[in-house]
């Protein structure tokens, strides 16, 4: 997103998680609600991981650091779900 298109409306005020949606309040009042299944990474991860959230991205972002995941408010806003990533094979003890 060019400096130019910067809202600073657009910058996270809050994030909530329920078992399956995500929602996050913005600084200008509007709140932007998703599937949690367009999140493959939140959607597995413990209610305690998903809970544990940081404002990122100059104020613009949102950062799980328990499962390294980051979500901006621009491609929330796009009602983008992330990109497809494979799963990863477990480990064998």
């Amino acid at each position: 997103m060019p400096i130019s298109d910067i809202n600073p409306g657009q910058a996270v005020k809050d994030v909530r998680l329920t078992e399956d949606t995500l929602a996050v309040d913005l600084m200008d009042g509007r709140t932007i609600i998703a599937p949690l299944a367009w999140y493959p990474r939140l959607m597995r991860a413990t209610s305690t991981e998903r809970n544990n959230w940081e404002i990122s991205g100059a104020g613009f972002g949102i950062h799980w650091p328990d499962i390294d995941e980051d979500l901006s408010t621009e491609g929330l806003l796009r009602g983008a779900p992330a990109p497809w990533q494979p799963m990863r094979a477990a480990a064998v003890e």
